[in-house]
């Protein structure tokens, strides 16, 4: 599978577009507040940053989490959340080089890592204990333009619809590391509990890497897209004990966990066979987890941790997509929708993805 990198996305320079003064962008200025829209300055790009002009920003839990005030540390008040932009560059900074006027980019939750310490030498940059992240330590893309790292940034490939980009920039590479550590395979039994944005893309991931895919969810829409996404096995959580289903096929090798509830936290470990792995992904509020430890050691379960994917594993997600390996089911909003936007996921009454488009 070829990778593209950044001459293959634009290979030509852009005149440089007309940028105006003010934007549009919607701040948090208080904890568990409405977003409020206002206008703000156009921000500059500093040396090593672009300026973008965003097209989309799709819409995440963690965002509901941040606005929340959930985890700490806190942001900084007042900032920007989104960190799932897709954009045109609209300006350089000095020192870049490797980046045109008009290429799309996208700008993912790593917004910044140091390049000199253990895990960002050996590839784990996401792990970097000086990391910044995009909507939280660094402005994001709930603006009309922002400004990003440009080593940070990765090139969008010609053909890739950029609401499709948006998905792919945060819960499709997120979705793509927990299979990766999951290990599914062939001739095993992946299950996936919770069938919104992340979920519905591993589902995907996991049939790719030829796994058999059992979903796990609360409601009967997202039963439905789980099998027309490929899963041979679906359990809506509400009729049924997804532990007694899960368990009657033999147990899951991997149970990948993409909802943010305890409860389905407790219920993916219960549904493991011996030798299982638990991926966490999803990071509820109520972060305690009561763990049997006799089980997990007479078992010999892994629980891990998946804190999401690097460039190399957005780029490779990217190059899924191009390929028609992957479809995302979305919907559209605008900036003006933020805070509606906001209460229909927390209220998980939305397909699968939410995109802010840019018009």
């Amino acid at each position: 599978m070829r990778l593209l990198v950044y001459d293959d996305v634009h290979p030509t320079t852009q005149e440089p577009a007309m940028i105006p003064e003010t934007m549009k962008a919607a701040l948090v200025r208080q904890f568990g507040s409405d977003l409020t829209v206002e206008d703000r300055p156009v921000p500059t790009p500093g040396p090593g940053e672009v300026l973008i002009r965003v097209e989309t920003c799709g819409i995440c839990h963690t965002d509901l989490h941040t606005v929340q005030g959930a985890w700490s540390p806190q942001p900084a008040l007042p900032f920007v959340p989104g960190h799932e932009a897709v954009g045109r560059v609209a300006a350089k900074g000095p020192e870049v080089t490797y980046l045109h006027v008009g290429d799309r980019v996208a700008v993912p939750w790593l917004g910044w890592a140091c390049g000199r310490c253990h895990y960002c030498l050996t590839g784990s940059d996401v792990l970097c204990r000086q990391r910044r992240h995009t909507g939280y330590d660094l402005d994001g893309g709930f603006a009309q333009y922002m400004t990003a790292n440009a080593a940070f940034v990765v090139g969008v490939p010609p053909g890739i619809d950029p609401l499709d980009a948006a998905c792919l920039s945060c819960a499709g590479v997120n979705a793509y590391k927990a299979v990766k550590v999951a290990g599914s395979a062939s001739s095993q039994l992946t299950a996936v509990f919770g069938v919104g944005g992340v979920g519905h893309l591993v589902i995907q991931y996991a049939r790719i890497a030829g796994a058999e895919v059992v979903a796990v969810d609360i409601t009967g829409p997202k039963i439905t897209l789980a099998r027309e996404l490929g899963a041979s096995h679906a359990v809506h959580s509400g009729d049924a004990d997804p532990v007694k289903a899960i368990q009657r096929l033999g147990g899951a090798d991997q149970a990948v966990v993409t909802a943010a509830s305890p409860v389905a936290v407790e219920q993916a470990l219960a549904s493991l066979k011996a030798g299982g792995t638990l991926v966490l992904v999803a990071m509820p509020p109520e972060t305690a987890l009561e763990l049997p430890v006799y089980d997990v050691v007479r078992d010999g379960i892994a629980v891990v941790g998946s804190p999401g994917g690097n460039r190399a594993d957005l780029q490779e997600t990217f190059a899924l997509h191009t390929h028609g390996r992957t479809r995302l089911v979305h919907q559209a909003r605008g900036l003006h929708q933020i805070n509606q936007a906001l209460r229909e996921l927390e209220a998980d009454t939305v397909p699968a993805k939410l995109v802010l488009e840019f018009r």
